[in-house]
């Protein structure tokens, strides 16, 4: 059984990905963030190293799912692949940050991994509007956050939008952030594991 999280950045990902494998009492598996050694250098600079950051997420993430599938283990993942191939990449090359030919030699490595990767039995995408993503990095505090621009943040979030309107690889759970507090209040955490159960189990038509 494999749960994934997917949303944008400041979306609360990591958060309810701790919250559902306590519940569940599943494997998390996160996202390379801190140990990720192109990412403060991405924020300030994104064209010189957007190449390097996505080779390294894409890189990272299959090799995780690659363990995933060995293990058998109950998961709950923070971010998917599909994300990094589909949203943060594109959007670089679409915003001017990343050259065609890095592009092209990303989006074939990809189908070459997309062979080989099972999607999850249930997706869950928290949608937040940009002022909500923007609240939630700032209450986090971390430095290197602190150059992400408003138009990287807004692109994202059309290009979210527009993957989850033609998502079709499994069940899928969507959670609006904005009116969703399941980090500070027990009853929406609640909503969201009913929602889970019903998808996964069949409790809801």
């Amino acid at each position: 059984m494999h749960i994934a999280i997917a949303g944008n950045i400041g979306s609360g990902k990591t958060t309810l990905t701790t919250l559902l494998a306590k519940h569940y009492k599943w494997q998390p598996h996160f996202e390379e963030v801190d140990d990720n050694p192109y990412l403060i250098d991405f924020y300030k600079d994104m064209q010189r190293w957007s190449f390097n950051l996505q080779v390294f997420f894409l890189k990272s993430r299959f090799r995780q799912i690659m363990e995933l599938k060995k293990s058998g283990k109950k998961i709950v993942q923070d971010r998917t692949i599909y994300e990094d191939a589909q949203i943060f990449a594109p959007n670089l090359h679409a915003m001017g940050l990343m050259t065609t030919r890095d592009f092209e030699n990303y989006v074939d490595l990809f189908s070459v991994m997309d062979e080989f990767i099972t999607p999850p039995d249930l997706l869950i995408f928290l949608r937040a509007s940009v002022p909500a993503l923007v609240d939630n990095i700032g209450k986090r505090g971390r430095e290197y956050e602190e150059a992400i621009r408003l138009d990287y943040l807004t692109r994202l979030n059309e290009r979210y939008e527009a993957w989850i309107s033609t998502y079709n690889k499994g069940k899928m759970l969507v959670i609006d952030i904005d009116n969703n507090r399941f980090h500070e209040k027990p009853e929406d955490l609640g909503k969201i594991i009913s929602g889970v159960d019903g998808q996964l189990h069949g409790l809801f038509k």
